[in-house]
């Protein structure tokens, strides 16, 4: 299996969904199959079914961030020296030459991605057309509604 790309942030969230799991709902699934066990007849109870469900979806999401984690690679970007160069973990400020809109990202792994927040997958387009560009640099992406221009203003490690 490939590495995978953390921030460190992104590796704590991870580490605390599966402490989460293991210690809150991988307990309460066991003990709802327990309580539905004890009603009885097993052929119709759809308590029991939907509890091993449940307990198969935990059981899968655990291994799951286990491969994940196993397989990181953290980056802290505070300790990033890559010479105001786009990299993974870095902030970059753009404006984008046709709206004169300006945005901020932040490139991190593919489970951090949250565009609300402002922080875009290293696999989506922007942040493969921006990394190893500069401030000052423009940076051509092929976008659904077609070609975009943005205007590096600003690339930080934070």
């Amino acid at each position: 299996m490939p590495t995978i790309p953390l921030t460190t942030r992104g590796a704590q969230l991870l580490k605390d969904e599966l402490h989460r799991l293991k210690t809150v709902d991988r307990p309460a699934v066991i003990t709802a199959i327990a309580e539905a066990r004890a009603q009885g007849d097993l052929s119709e109870n759809a308590e029991y079914d939907a509890a091993r469900e449940r307990q198969g979806f935990i059981e899968g999401r655990i291994g799951e961030l286990e491969g994940k984690l196993s397989n990181a690679q953290i980056i802290d970007p505070k300790l990033l020296d890559a010479e105001g160069r786009v990299v993974f973990g870095a902030t970059i400020e753009l404006e984008d030459l046709v709206t004169d809109k300006k945005t901020t990202y932040q490139i991190v792994g593919d489970d951090e991605a949250d565009i609300k927040v402002g922080k875009i997958s290293v696999s989506s387009p922007i942040a493969r057309a921006l990394i190893g560009k500069y401030a000052g640099d423009v940076a051509e992406v092929q976008a659904p509604g077609g070609l975009r221009e943005y205007e590096i203003l600003d690339v930080r490690y934070e």
